[in-house]
């Protein structure tokens, strides 16, 4: 057998440097009033996140009803044509 099939394998792992996201769909939203300013600190004191990870993802799944402004680190295109169809907008996060 060549000596390069018996050295062992090493390299670049990229599963090191992957972002996770705390994933929120919009439809969690309508538990806020109208008017509100959404953070991802006020997600994890009303308990609808465990932990902000790399960051927050606001997805489009669901219906939302009330206007609100809501400050995340990342949305879907769906998610920011539904905020601003009910009125609210939507903040991206640094």
């Amino acid at each position: 057998m060549p000596l390069i099939r018996r050295i062992p394998k090493r390299g670049f792992k990229n599963a090191l440097f992957k972002k996770e996201f705390a994933i929120v769909n919009i439809d969690k939203f309508n538990c806020f009033e109208s008017g509100a300013v959404v953070t991802p600190e006020l997600l994890l004191d009303k308990k609808i996140i465990k932990d902000i990870m790399d960051g927050v993802k606001v997805l489009s799944e669901g219906e939302l009803k009330v206007s609100l402004t809501i400050k995340a680190h990342k949305f879907s295109k769906q998610a920011i044509e539904k905020i601003e169809k009910a009125g609210g907008k939507a903040e991206v996060i640094a």
